[in-house]
């Protein structure tokens, strides 16, 4: 059982956790994340089950623009030209978490979760899953305006599938 936020989750996104977390450790593999608009949601999802501690290796939260590039290696003109929450900085965000870190897989995330500035699409989030000697993947999600909270444990389940796929 998740400790901290299985209040909040849905049963299928618990049940998802743990079934991830068990293969990523029967695998020997670590995991990484690069979270904006999830503020560290998901690296707090991936250690809060006992037991499987060693699968998550580090998490960036990386809610500024200056964080994406000091921490991630994001560049600032790509940020500009195509947007913090866009298909390019979301690959750029996986790809730079993978870099930086020692893991296997890095999840990216960034969105909006609203509400926003008026012409931003509230609920609209790219993800990123980036595994070494593997192309990165992307999703990009319309969440709709949904609310800050269910937009957030919606990104869980996409990032906990996309996970899951980079595994197989």
């Amino acid at each position: 059982m998740t400790e901290t936020l299985s209040d909040v989750l849905p049963n299928e996104i618990e049940a998802m956790t743990h079934r991830l977390l068990a293969e990523t450790c029967d695998r020997e593999l670590m995991l990484a994340t690069a979270e904006s608009c999830t503020g560290g949601l998901l690296g707090s999802l991936l250690t809060d089950v006992q037991g499987a501690s060693h699968a998550f290796e580090r998490g960036f939260i990386v809610y500024t623009d200056e964080a994406k590039n000091e921490l991630l290696s994001v560049p600032i003109d790509l940020i500009a030209k195509e947007g913090a929450v866009s298909k390019p900085v979301a690959i750029a965000m996986a790809e730079g978490a993978l870099r930086y870190s020692r893991a296997d897989i890095a999840l990216s995330v960034t969105g909006f979760a609203g509400p926003g500035a008026k012409d931003d699409e509230v609920g609209l989030v790219h993800l990123g899953c980036a595994r070494r000697g593997r192309e990165t993947r992307h999703r990009e999600e319309h969440f709709g305006d949904i609310g800050r909270g269910p937009i957030r444990i919606a990104c869980m389940e996409t990032a906990l599938s996309m996970l899951e796929e980079a595994l197989r």
